[in-house]
């Protein structure tokens, strides 16, 4: 039962409209665009809104900046501190992980590991993201990645997370 579609071709559907010399998080030709101008950085945008168990897709374009980036999905967001992220980078990695009092760190693994199932490069990735109980499961193209478990978190908003590492310029675009 889908509860929460956007297709984000309304910009007054309730996600972020931040626009600054650091990066863009706002609505742009029928997507949503998170765009990282600043080195070592993540944004995200959430829409407002509260859910326990959750399964959340979105196709995910990276348009511009280098392959070693970060994207993906929130879920259980309790605020900028604390909340679950499930992500991919361009140049094939992935992973999930909390933010902790605002302490990043992934779960089940140590760094970020890598996977055939992501498309490289300048490519559309479907991301899903299910947060069940205190299980969470990464969907990259229709093929599970990693499934950890962790009860840190039970309810909060979903969202949508983009990053750079050691260059600015991460630009992703969001759709469905």
């Amino acid at each position: 039962e889908v509860i929460f579609f956007d297709d984000f071709s309304n910009p007054d559907s309730g996600w972020d409209h931040f626009n600054k010399e650091e990066g863009v998080m706002d609505y742009k030709d029928g997507k949503y665009q998170i765009f990282v101008n600043a080195a070592s950085v993540d944004f995200w945008a959430n829409p407002g809104l509260n859910f326990t168990d959750t399964r959340i897709e979105v196709d995910a374009t990276k348009v511009g900046g280098d392959d070693n980036n970060d994207f993906g999905i929130i879920c259980r967001y309790e605020d900028k501190l604390n909340f679950y992220f499930f992500i991919i980078t361009s140049d094939g990695f992935y992973g999930i992980g909390k933010m902790i009092e605002g302490v990043q760190e992934l779960i089940g693994q140590t760094e970020l590991l890598t996977t055939d199932a992501v498309n490289q490069g300048d490519a559309m990735n479907s991301i899903r993201a299910d947060c069940v109980g205190s299980n969470l499961s990464l969907y990259v193209n229709e093929t599970l990645i990693t499934n950890v478990q962790d009860g840190v978190f039970s309810e909060g908003d979903v969202g949508l997370i983009a990053g750079t590492f050691d260059w600015a310029g991460t630009d992703i675009h969001f759709d469905d």
